[in-house]
């Protein structure tokens, strides 16, 4: 080969090598300035949309998506409009504010308002999600007084699209010199389908037991409508995007099965709070109760509720100051109206 032909070979080669290191499917980005960015889009969630550029070797950088105005890409994607609706294909612009979705369906592309986009390639989702914490506390005295107290908490939430499992129970036994003075236990679970996004019916059961209470078993089965004022990604704040608050009201049928008093039992009404703050990731502020006034008989009502502090020690592993109030206005004879609970507690946290 002559000097003159490969000099020349050389040359073309140098001329396509930044073709060919293109060459891979891109997209383009029009802003309401009027520039043009070529991009890889990776995805557009929480109002911004995350891309690659060409001049920017570092870490995927995100623009606001109220500053798009067109999207092109050689690439399929997948594009959720506020209506709920999912389409996938390759996006092109088809004029300033309209995008067209080239399916596999259709021959023309489908013209969508780039307003009416929520999400481009969003994370895929777990069908359910499940969070909660298993709790544990102890204090153990020998020698000239022998002290023994044990507790054991734990929290169980299973959430997917439509349904809410919640699942809640505690435990507490207690002896000092060899005598019993504590032993109660408390559970309850309940199953909330969501109507709505927010609006939801539920329906559950709660099972409490107390030896000092002269209660074999309080059991209340009830059912009505909630509703989730404040949910995860609410506000844009890193400090409250993660809070939740829940009410509920409805009916139910209250029962006590006594040791040695008249058993009792009853309709009742019902309403409940559920609030959840994570203040920063590693210290949650949390509060839940529960009241049941009775229908038939109006001075007899039961408030029970927890609240407290959790916080991250090590990793998942998590300390708890936690305080628990019930109140029965009409207990069994001899017993005190109001119950007091504090614990300080370690456990293990799980969840996405």
């Amino acid at each position: 080969m002559s000097r003159k032909l490969s000099s020349f070979v050389v040359f073309i080669w140098l001329c396509l090598l930044p073709v060919w290191g293109l060459a891979e499917p891109l997209g383009k980005l029009s802003l309401k300035d009027g520039s043009q960015i070529y991009v890889e889009i990776l995805e557009m969630t929480e109002g911004f949309i995350t891309v690659k550029t060409l001049f920017h070797d570092g870490d995927p950088i995100k623009i606001k998506w109220s500053e798009v105005v067109g999207l092109t890409s050689e690439n399929s994607v997948t594009v959720v409009l506020n209506s709920g609706t999912t389409l996938q294909g390759p996006p092109s612009m088809l004029g300033p504010g309209t995008l067209g979705i080239q399916t596999d369906m259709l021959d023309d592309p489908i013209p969508v308002a780039v307003e009416s986009v929520m999400a481009i390639n969003p994370p895929v989702k777990k069908a359910v999600v499940y969070t909660g914490n298993i709790n544990f506390g102890a204090s153990i005295i020998t020698g000239n007084t022998d002290l023994k107290n044990y507790s054991f908490l734990g929290e169980l939430i299973a959430r997917s699209e439509r349904l809410r499992l919640t699942i809640l129970g505690r435990y507490l036994n207690g002896e000092a010199n060899g005598t019993l003075n504590v032993r109660n236990a408390f559970g309850t679970i309940k199953l909330d389908f969501f109507i709505t996004k927010r609006f939801y019916a539920y329906v559950g059961a709660l099972f409490e037991q107390d030896t000092f209470q002269d209660l074999n078993l309080r059991t209340s089965l009830f059912a009505g409508p909630g509703y989730q004022f404040i949910d995860v990604g609410d506000f844009s704040s890193p400090y409250l995007n993660t809070m939740q608050l829940g009410a509920e009201i409805g009916l139910g049928f209250f029962n006590e099965d006594f040791k040695r008093a008249n058993d009792r039992n009853t309709v009742t009404g019902r309403w409940a709070l559920n609030f959840n703050w994570p203040i920063v990731p590693w210290l949650t502020l949390f509060h839940q109760h529960q009241g049941f006034p009775s229908i038939e008989e109006r001075k007899d009502y039961y408030i029970t509720s927890q609240q407290g502090l959790r916080w991250t020690m090590l990793e998942n592993f998590i300390s708890t100051l936690q305080y628990n109030w019930r109140y029965d206005n009409t207990p069994a004879p001899g017993n005190k109206k109001s119950d007091k609970q504090i614990f300080l507690t370690i456990g293990y946290a799980f969840g996405p």
